[in-house]
């Protein structure tokens, strides 16, 4: 299971986003929540899960913005 950063559009409601996490997000172990400049979550998501959010990216009306591995990021 891989930690992953999962964000939601601009235009999602926060009622869409908890709808999602709840009812969607299923086996795996959610981190933070993030409510300010971006909407979204972390978390340890299972492959089948991972699948699912990715296709529910490409679809049109889709909440989810963007899914990305979760890494630490440095600057120099």
């Amino acid at each position: 299971m891989s930690g992953y950063i999962v964000t939601f559009k601009d235009t999602a409601s926060p009622e869409e986003i908890k709808k999602f996490k709840e009812e969607r997000f299923t086996g795996g172990e959610l981190g933070h929540s993030y409510d300010g400049l971006i909407s979204g979550f972390s978390a340890k998501i299972q492959p089948q899960t991972l699948q699912f959010f990715e296709q529910q990216k490409g679809l049109t009306g889709s909440v989810i913005a963007n899914i990305e591995k979760d890494q630490t990021v440095t600057t120099q």
